[in-house]
């Protein structure tokens, strides 16, 4: 199970990368699109690492016997939450769906990425 430190500086990385991703491969130069993928980032990985947390739930937490992508259920999680609370604020933020959805996807894939890799 994943202390608070490590929730909580997970979702930091997470929004660096997604601060990254955004500035970088999406090439978006608004400071509000990056600020809220940062947000979304942040978020979606706190918010259900702690829905983990408070349940007392281990089972997530096995790894695939994939070296290359050891992807778990908590990771995937952390990349759905994200998905979904970007997807919303995108959503409501963006004059173009398609801008949104790539927003929303790009914050996402990074906050997932992280999560697999970096905690």
């Amino acid at each position: 199970m994943l202390s608070w430190t490590q929730i909580f500086s997970g979702a930091g990385l997470s929004a660096l990368a997604a601060v990254a991703v955004t500035i970088l491969a999406v090439r978006e130069r608004r400071a509000s699109a990056i600020l809220l993928a940062a947000v979304a980032a942040i978020t979606g990985p706190v918010a259900w690492n702690a829905v983990l947390h408070s349940a007392g739930s281990d089972d997530f937490f096995h790894d695939a016997p994939i070296a290359l992508f050891p992807v778990s259920w908590q990771d995937v999680g952390s990349g759905v939450w994200t998905l979904a609370f970007a997807s919303v604020v995108f959503g409501f933020t963006q004059s173009s769906s398609r801008r949104a959805i790539v927003l929303a996807l790009a914050t996402a894939v990074a906050a997932f990425l992280v999560d697999i890799y970096l905690y």
